[in-house]
C-alpha cells in the first residue's frame, strides 16, 4: 500500500480508501461481512474509511462503528452530511441547525466521540457559505471533528468557499471528494486545478465508473451488475452515452491485457496516477470485490499506458456528462433561471 499526505493536514492516508456505501441495505451486506471486509482492508494497509449518514439511512455508519470497535485510533474516519435524512425538510442541507444535529447522530451511530473528516455531501444552494463554515468551525473547535471537506462541489463553489473562509476568519475545507474515473475525466479541466491551487486533498469516488471498469461489463455479455439492476438507464447500450462507454471499455481492455493488468488495476492505477489525487475510494459489496480491488494497491501505470488511455478518452472529457452531480441549480430548475 502507498500513502500520501491528505492535503496540507499532515495526515498520512492510504492511496486506496474503503468506501462504505454498500454496507447495509444498499449492498445487502450483513454485519459479519462488513467486519470481515474492514478486517481485510486494514490488514492490507488501508487506513481511511469513508461513509455517510444517508448510506442505508444510517445503517452503514452503525456497521462501520461496530467493525472498528477497539481500533478507532488506527483509522482515519470520514463521514458526510447534507443529503436528506427522512421526509422532514430541515433534516438535510448545510445549515447550522442540521449539521449540529446530524453530526451528533453520526457520532452516536459510529459509537465514537469524533470523526477525523466531516464532509458536506453536496453543495447546498439554499445555505450561505458563512453559515456552513461557521458551524463546521465551531464543531471543529469543540473537538467533534478534526477537519472538514466538501464533496462533489463545482470548481467555482470550492473557490467561493475558500474566499468565504478567509473573509470571515473561519476554518476552511481541506478536502474535496469528486467523482473521477477514466470514463468521467471532466474534473481534470476545472476541479483538480483548483484543488491543487488551494492545497486540498482529493478523495475520488466511483473510480470504477459504477462498475463499467470492473471487467464485468464487456461487449456481447448481458449486463447483470448490482448497480444495473436499480439504475438500468445508465447501462442501456442503446443510449449513445452508454454505447460510447462500452466502446471505450473494449479498447481499454486491450490496453490492460497488453500491460498485464486487470481492468480494475488499470482503472484504479489511472485515478491514483493524477498528482492532485490523494486516494481512490473503493466500494466493495463482497469480499471477492475487495480482493480484486486491493490487487491494485501498488499499481503504477507507465507513461505508455497513460498515453494509450488518453487516446481512448481524452483528458478533461466526460463520456456521460449528463450524470454529473455538480450541475448548477439554474440549469436544472427553470424557476432559478429567468423567472
Amino acid at each position: 500500500m502507498q500513502y500520501r499526505t491528505l492535503g496540507r493536514t499532515g495526515v498520512q492516508v492510504s492511496t486506496l480508501a474503503l468506501g462504505a456505501m454498500n454496507f447495509g441495505r444498499i449492498g445487502r451486506t450483513t454485519q459479519d461481512e462488513v467486519t470481515a471486509m474492514v478486517d481485510a482492508a486494514l490488514e492490507a494497509g488501508i487506513n481511511l474509511i469513508d461513509t455517510a449518514d444517508m448510506y442505508s439511512q444510517g445503517e452503514s455508519e452503525e456497521m462501520v462503528g461496530k467493525a472498528i470497535a477497539g481500533r478507532r485510533d488506527d483509522i482515519v474516519l470520514a463521514t458526510k452530511a447534507g443529503m436528506p435524512m427522512g421526509a422532514e425538510r430541515n433534516h438535510r442541507g448545510g445549515s447550522r441547525r442540521w449539521l449540529v444535529t446530524g453530526l451528533d447522530d453520526s457520532l452516536r451511530r459510529l459509537d465514537v466521540d469524533h470523526v477525523d473528516l466531516y464532509q458536506i455531501h453536496r453543495w447546498d444552494p439554499d445555505t450561505g457559505d458563512e453559515e456552513t463554515l461557521s458551524a463546521l468551525t465551531d464543531l471543529q473547535r469543540a473537538g467533534k471533528i478534526r477537519y472538514f471537506g466538501s464533496s462533489t462541489f463545482p470548481a467555482y463553489r470550492i473557490v467561493q468557499a475558500e474566499w468565504a473562509a478567509r473573509e470571515n476568519h473561519l476554518s476552511r475545507y481541506v478536502t474535496e471528494q469528486p467523482s473521477y474515473s477514466i470514463l468521467q475525466r471532466g474534473i481534470e479541466a476545472h476541479v483538480l486545478p483548483v484543488t491543487e491551487q488551494y492545497g486540498l486533498g482529493v478523495l475520488a469516488w466511483s473510480p470504477l465508473a459504477s462498475g463499467w471498469l470492473s471487467g464485468a461489463i464487456r461487449e456481447g455479455r448481458e449486463i447483470t451488475t448490482s448497480r444495473s439492476a436499480f439504475m438500468p438507464e445508465r447501462f442501456d447500450t442503446a443510449v449513445p452515452a452508454n454505447r460510447a462507454r462500452l466502446d471505450a471499455v473494449e479498447r481499454l481492455a486491450a490496453v490492460a491485457d497488453e500491460a498485464g493488468l486487470t481492468m480494475i488495476q488499470l482503472a484504479l492505477g489511472f485515478v491514483t496516477a493524477h498528482p492532485a489525487v490523494t486516494s481512490a475510494i473503493i466500494g466493495p459489496r463482497t469480499m471477492d470485490h475487495l480482493r480484486s480491488q486491493l490487487a491494485a494497491a501498488d499499481t503504477v501505470l507507465s507513461a505508455d499506458v497513460l498515453d494509450a488511455i488518453d487516446e481512448i478518452v481524452a483528458p478533461g472529457v466526460d463520456l456521460a456528462a449528463h450524470e454529473k452531480f455538480d450541475t448548477p441549480p439554474a440549469l436544472l430548475d427553470a424557476a432559478r433561471r429567468r423567472r
